[in-house]
């Protein structure tokens, strides 16, 4: 078995073509991938199938992501989850929220590639 096979990443994405995108890109580098589409969903799967990485969008319906943040509150209950927020939004005070709430990177959509996003996750699981 692989150190991949061996890291469980949660993606936490509202539009269901970027997830299917992401845990398709994800999954072919062999990492065991679970997939919810908002921030509720993401709280159930996450306290139950603690992942190592959580691939958070922050805009979602039912829970945005800074929510979940505050929910799931990984400084104190868990550490050693790393967060990155993969968002659309350029916006400082979503930024400074995410990082507050402990995401360990903020990332914009649109500035990265797949190969790219997956040297950030393979950095971020890392790190």
């Amino acid at each position: 078995m692989s150190v991949k096979q061996e890291k469980t990443i949660l993606i936490v994405e509202d539009e269901p073509e970027l997830a299917e995108i992401y845990q398709t890109l994800l999954k072919q580098e062999e990492y065991t991938v679970l997939v919810a589409h908002n921030g509720k969903e993401a709280l159930k799967t996450a306290q139950s199938k603690e992942p190592d990485l959580i691939l958070l969008d922050l805009r979602m319906p039912v829970m945005d992501g800074v929510a979940f943040l505050e929910e799931y509150n990984i400084k104190e209950n868990h550490p050693d989850v790393k967060v990155v927020v993969f968002s659309n939004y350029d916006m400082q005070d979503e930024i400074d929220d995410a990082y507050r709430l402990g995401a360990h990177r903020y990332v914009l959509k649109a500035w990265a590639s797949p190969k790219e996003l997956l040297q950030i996750v393979e950095d971020s699981l890392s790190a």
